[in-house]
């Protein structure tokens, strides 16, 4: 057995590693939460300060998931209550990330639908200066006349 499969097998390493991970997942689980309130307050997705964080640690937490279905890492548990822990805090962060998507997906159409407001009242803007109709052609422009009483 080599130093690197006594590494990967021995429990107490196991139990190191997982905990490890626990404390991972509660990192970003708390980061989600955070950037979930700000989200439900209105701010935009844009201008939420954990997006970089958020985005370092779940490069962390998929590249021990890729490790572990490829089977270069084994996150063997014997303790229970670790174990149940384990699975306790992926949930947790499944359902936080799970409620991070629709806040996000929320963020993006209000996103959108300010940028349309701003770009159709740009539109209207430029319709009500522009000599050309929408055919092209020279609008006629209403005149206003008038008479005078006192000639």
């Amino acid at each position: 057995m080599s130093a690197a499969q006594a590494k990967m097998t021995n429990p107490a390493n196991g139990d190191v590693r997982i905990k490890s991970l626990i404390a991972l997942i509660d990192t970003l689980t708390a980061l989600v939460a955070e950037e979930n309130a700000e989200l439900a307050k209105g701010l935009p997705a844009s201008r939420l300060k954990q997006v970089d964080e958020k985005n370092r640690l779940a490069e962390i937490f998929e590249r021990t998931v890729a490790e572990c279905a490829a089977g270069t890492t084994s996150l063997t548990v014997r303790d229970r209550m670790l174990r149940e822990q384990l699975l306790e805090r992926i949930l947790k962060l499944r359902g936080a990330m799970d409620e991070n998507l629709l806040r996000l997906r929320a963020a993006i159409e209000a996103s959108n639908r300010r940028i349309e407001a701003v770009m159709q009242a740009i539109r209207e803007q430029i319709a009500a200066v522009s000599p050309y109709g929408a055919s092209g052609r020279l609008a006629a422009r209403a005149v206003s006349s008038g008479t005078s009483r006192s000639a």
